[in-house]
């Protein structure tokens, strides 16, 4: 590895790492000022997705992502029996959410990275992280006709949410990559039905890998097919 290159990565770390500690930072301030705990883990779940985009505009080799992706992975395992996220990391000791939460964004790295495709990446990872956390917040907030199923609790408000900001962010992702044409437009709404979908029939926080994975897949399928 030449000299350039270790500068280019080393300051790649020092990017990614000034970001999760900005986020952490946030997140116990937030906390500090008796913002609910929810909404706390909510901003940390969009933002530490959103680290998918930092990655991508910095271009970091496909070694260092699956670095960050392994050690996110150890740490929020640990967290199950450690509690080294604190409050602010939301690990849920009834499921395994957070774990597969980590877990997905690895694998869609470690598949999409080699194949020049982080576009497909980030929609699967962005889907899962504000459509699911928006979708929440608002069924909490605002949900009033609720549905259930397999035994879980759902609100029409969070899944229309969920469906909304999904396709919001597939149009953006989808149009400044592929291109605006009717056919991404369609291919948007198919993602957004698909997550949704996805979000509303799993359970034990499984949503966190069926949602980022299903969603990456669809989207692999349609770029290839009419994009």
């Amino acid at each position: 590895m030449d000299e350039d290159a270790v500068i280019a990565w080393w300051w790649q770390v020092v990017a990614i790492g000034l970001y999760v500690g900005s986020v952490l930072g946030i997140a116990q301030w937030l906390a500090s000022r008796g913002i609910a705990d929810e909404r706390t883990r909510k901003f940390v779940h969009i933002a530490t997705g959103n680290i998918i985009l930092l990655a991508w505009w910095l271009a970091v080799p496909l070694w260092l992502a699956l670095a960050f992706g392994a050690a996110f992975c150890a740490v929020t395992l640990l967290s199950y029996r450690y509690r080294l996220l604190g409050s602010v990391g939301g690990v849920d000791r009834k499921s395994w959410g957070t774990f597969f939460y980590s877990l997905s964004i690895t694998l869609l790295i470690a598949f999409y990275w080699p194949q020049n495709l982080q576009v497909v990446a980030a929609v699967g990872i962005l889907v899962m992280t504000w459509g699911d956390a928006v979708a929440a917040l608002v069924g909490q907030t605002w949900g009033r006709c609720e549905y259930k199923v397999l035994g879980m609790r759902k609100t029409v408000e969070g899944s229309l949410a969920m469906a909304v900001v999904s396709f919001a962010v597939c149009l953006l992702l989808l149009g400044f990559t592929c291109g605006w044409s009717l056919p991404m437009v369609l291919s948007a709404l198919a993602i957004a039905g698909a997550a949704t979908g996805l979000e509303v029939i799993s359970v034990g926080g499984i949503d966190n890998l069926t949602v980022p994975l299903g969603s990456a897949l669809l989207t692999q399928g349609l770029i290839q097919a009419f994009l």
